[in-house]
Order: structure tokens, then sequence, then C-alpha cells
């Protein structure tokens, strides 16, 4: 059994990882075969990500600690594994598991808390299809140059016809 300041280390650990996260999934592994569980944290940790089992108690000790993550005090029971996303891409493991999940029954999907927000076991398929941060930015980017450059264009095709206005009556005149 786990000491006190173990348990707090535990509790510490946590609270640190979920100051860098932006989000957090917890999925209910209960009936996975240990194969199976591992190979969906190698999935994980393809895209440098970590499926990891946590005591719910320390968990929502941590959450406390930070604040924002109420909504999910009520999900925090039974067997429950944890994925903690940082702020670039938060579908990451909304992709992974709906695809694990394609040809396996388990781990069944409790929530996750993005941004304070909190998304029900109904809410997979729409988190699978969340933007990365770089993605939105791009579009961002790609909106914002778009009247930019319809307008050089705009410019240069009205030029080319004035200039050739021009050289047509010229031509006309002579």
């Amino acid at each position: 059994m786990a000491t006190k300041e173990q348990k707090q280390h535990v509790v510490d650990e946590l609270s640190d990882i979920m100051q860098s996260s932006g989000s957090v999934y917890m999925a209910n592994y209960k009936g996975m075969s240990v194969a199976d569980i591992n190979k969906l944290r190698n999935e994980f940790r393809k895209v440098g990500l970590t499926f990891k089992v946590y005591k719910n108690t320390l968990v929502r000790r941590a959450m406390e600690q930070k604040g924002g993550y109420d909504s999910a005090f009520a999900h925090l029971s039974e067997a429950t594994a944890y994925v903690f996303v940082g702020d670039d891409n938060p579908s990451k493991p909304a992709k992974i598991l709906k695809s694990f999940l394609k040809d396996n029954k388990r781990p069944a999907f409790k929530g996750a808390v993005i941004d304070g927000s909190f998304y029900g076991p109904d809410h997979l398929d729409a988190l699978s299809e969340f933007k990365s941060k770089n993605d939105v930015i791009g579009d961002i980017m790609g909106l914002l140059l778009s009247p930019m450059s319809n307008i050089v264009g705009a410019l240069q095709s009205q030029g080319s016809n004035l200039v050739g206005a021009i050289k047509t009556i010229a031509d006309k005149e002579q």
C-alpha cells in the first residue's frame, strides 16, 4: 500500500501534467485483455501520448488542486485510464479511440475535459473531427490572405485590360 507521501507525490505529478495539458480523456478499460491494453497504449505512444491508469481518488485530488474539472468528477469511477493532451491537438486521443473501437468493444469512452468543458461519451465522433491548433491557424491565414490575393488579381487584370484598351485606341488613331 502506498504511503501518504507517495500518494501526494502522484497527486503533485498529476497536477503538473494537468498544468501543461489542455485536455484529459477518460476511458473505462474494464474487461479489456492485457494484450488489447498494450496494443492501445502502443497506438497512443506512436503519437507521443500516454494511456495510463491512476487511482481515481488521486486524479480527483489533482483535479481539485488545479481547478476547472468539476464536470468530470461524476465520471471518476470504475477502472479508468487517462490520456492527458497538450493544447496543440486535442483530437488525437479521440481519433485513436475511434479507430481502436472499430475492431474492439472496449475501452468505453467516458468523456473528455477540454479547456474546462466536459464532453460525454456521445461526443467521441465530434471530438475526433476537431482540428489541430496549427490547422485552425492555417485556415485563418488562408481566409485573411484570400481577399488580398483577390484584390491583387483584380487590380492586375484591370490594369492589363486598361493597358489593352489604351493600346487599341492608340492603334485606331494611327
